[in-house]
């Protein structure tokens, strides 16, 4: 097969699956101008099955652009869960008391601080609306990417080539597209792994994000709908391999001491598994008639849960500058993918230094910077502006975002209507 796109996406996950649906949606491109290129797609679920372990929390920013990809109300109710408070406190503090840190949704005249989305329901959604959309559906693996002043040239491994104007690599933290392209990346990794699992505790969880930062790393419980909550517990790996040799009656007894029994006896009731985490960027995003999204273009430490939200905001960004183009053949122009490179390349890089310092800051047992960490994080408890600029950052009310997420999707003006075939 070969064929014309305006758009071809390497990585059908959530954010290259809603970068397609936006660019539909908004009328950038037309139906059947965006392909996308999945390696492998998620099965459907067994109607009672349980909630996957990977899970994200999302901000009101992400909640904002997946309404305007047409995917938010379609996701199934059960497999969301909007919570309305937060607690941080430092492994020397006690929650909500010396050394913590609280938000509530009251507090900030908002309806929740976010919500918890089980992963694979959204991926599943937003590859169902984007190709009711009218993307093009492609499986199979990249096996090459020739530019030239006019086009890419992407062959697969089975032989077939597509052409298009723009590729865009949303292929993961290992993206093969982004090797092709010819793009480094620096960072180093954490020598931590994140132990994720859900589990009941003997205390209801109150609608309530917990973490504690412990000298091995955070450990963070968010809310589930059914009372349950989804951990994730960043530990070395030397300590990582320790715990997941432990069954399950002592596995959770370490786990409810590591969270100084804020919820009480805590019961597994999934598996534990475990990835290795790591501090990754690219150096550029961009290359005439190719652009890197989300975790090929940036991978942070999951401690505030921020990996998928930095990734659907270059959705938004990259939607926002090819939505200037006159013509889907200026989608490649140097100059054009350049504004979005700068854009996100400095939003991207504060966020993964501020990350980066944050676990440096909260890692160690130090006692004068354990208590240094405890007394600011009370600090900023009595400091209401501070406290609220936290907030709103993190759900991305504020800050250099795309102008159409600055309102809910059912607030904007009607995006204009353009004839096609633009050509």
């Amino acid at each position: 097969m070969s064929r014309d796109f305006d758009v071809l996406i390497v990585g059908a996950g959530v954010v290259g699956s809603a970068m397609g649906a936006l660019l539909l949606a908004r009328k950038i491109c037309a139906p059947g101008r965006v392909g996308i290129i999945a390696g492998r797609l998620p099965p459907d679920p067994a109607p009672d099955a349980d909630w996957g372990l990977r899970v994200f929390a999302l901000s009101r920013a992400s909640e904002r652009l997946l309404r305007h990809c047409r995917v938010w109300e379609s996701l199934p109710p059960q497999r969301v869960f909007a919570y309305q408070r937060m607690c941080v406190w430092d492994a020397g503090g006690a929650p909500q008391g010396k050394g913590s840190l609280s938000f509530d949704c009251a507090e900030l005249g908002e309806p929740n601080l976010g919500y918890i989305v089980e992963g694979n329901a959204l991926q599943r959604e937003c590859l169902r609306q984007v190709k009711s959309a009218g993307a093009v559906l492609i499986e199979g693996g990249l096996q090459s990417i020739d530019i030239d002043n006019a086009q890419t040239l992407i062959g697969l491994n089975d032989g077939r080539e597509l052409r298009s104007t723009l590729i865009i690599a949303a292929d993961g933290t290992e993206s093969m597209a982004r090797e092709l392209l010819g793009i480094d990346t620096a960072g180093h990794p954490y020598a931590q792994d994140a132990l994720v699992a859900h589990v009941r505790t003997a205390k209801p969880h109150r609608d309530t994000a917990w973490q504690r930062f412990l000298p091995g790393g955070p450990l963070a419980f968010l809310p589930l709908p059914d009372g349950r909550s989804s951990v994730v517990w960043s530990v070395a790996r030397s300590e990582a391999k320790r715990l997941t040799g432990l069954d399950a009656t002592a596995f959770a007894g370490a786990l409810t001491a590591a969270a100084d029994g804020v919820l009480g006896e805590v019961e597994l009731t999934t598996p534990v598994a475990g990835f290795p985490l790591q501090l990754q960027y690219a150096l550029r995003y961009v290359r005439p008639h190719a652009v890197l999204l989300g975790d090929a273009a940036h991978a942070v430490h999951p401690l505030a849960g921020q990996g998928l939200n930095l990734g659907l905001l270059d959705c938004g960004a990259l939607a926002e500058v090819l939505g200037d183009a006159e013509d889907p053949r200026e989608f490649g122009d140097w100059r054009l993918l350049r504004r979005y490179e700068r854009w996100r390349r400095s939003e991207n890089l504060l966020a993964v230094t501020a990350l980066d310092a944050l676990e440096r800051l909260f890692a160690g047992s130090n006692p004068g910077v354990s208590a240094l960490r405890a007394a600011g994080l009370s600090a900023v408890g009595k400091l209401p502006l501070l406290k609220r600029r936290f907030a709103q950052r993190a759900l991305g009310l504020i800050g250099d975002i795309p102008d159409f997420l600055r309102v809910d999707a059912t607030e904007e003006a009607p995006t204009a209507d353009r004839s096609w075939p633009r050509r």
